[in-house]
């Protein structure tokens, strides 16, 4: 089944194949994904939307992190990608903007013996308000956070976030400020 699988990658983004989703975390191997951020301004400053993953997740469960993050399946844009994953993780289904960012490679070692090399595409997402029903198989939990909040717990507590989301956070910052 597609959904099962990744798409392999070069690091300039040439597909080289398909391998099955566990088995490319287990073998390190590049393939394509995407990171979602909802934000909103406020009178107060900017929020991020993140989620907390589930912690039957297959790795980094109860890790806080970017809205959504998930991989394409072959022949998916991004954005259709992005759309499908924010529906079946958060029950959002209102339309939505996407600001396509820049795409970066990374390479991180997991839980589980599991790592995460992927050629991953920035999306950002603003919104006024947005309806949410998260799927409790994926998302433990969901709140908004303020910029200098999520700034201060990176450098407090960064065990409490993804191995990606550091690196995610700095390439949408530098885009927003744009």
């Amino acid at each position: 089944m597609l959904r099962d699988k990744v798409v392999l990658v070069t690091e300039s983004g040439e597909p080289t194949g398909l391998a099955e989703k566990l088995a490319a975390h287990e073998q390190g191997l590049l393939h394509l994904a995407f990171s979602v951020m909802i934000y909103r301004e406020t009178p107060q400053g900017r929020e991020y939307l993140l989620q907390q993953r589930a912690m039957g997740k297959y790795h980094s469960g109860g890790l806080w992190t970017n809205t959504c993050c998930s991989h394409p399946m072959q022949g998916e844009s991004f954005e259709e990608a992005a759309k499908r994953r924010l529906n079946e993780e958060l029950g959002i289904v209102a339309p939505l903007s996407f600001e396509m960012g820049e795409s970066f490679c990374y390479r991180a070692e997991l839980d589980n013996n599991l790592t995460e090399h992927e050629l991953d595409q920035i999306i950002v997402c603003q919104v006024d308000d947005i309806s949410l029903a998260p799927n409790p198989d994926e998302v433990m939990d969901w709140r908004w956070w303020s910029q200098q909040e999520m700034s201060a717990a990176m450098g407090d507590k960064p065990e409490q976030f993804t191995a990606w989301f550091r690196q995610v956070v700095d390439k949408i910052e530098v885009q927003l400020a744009a």
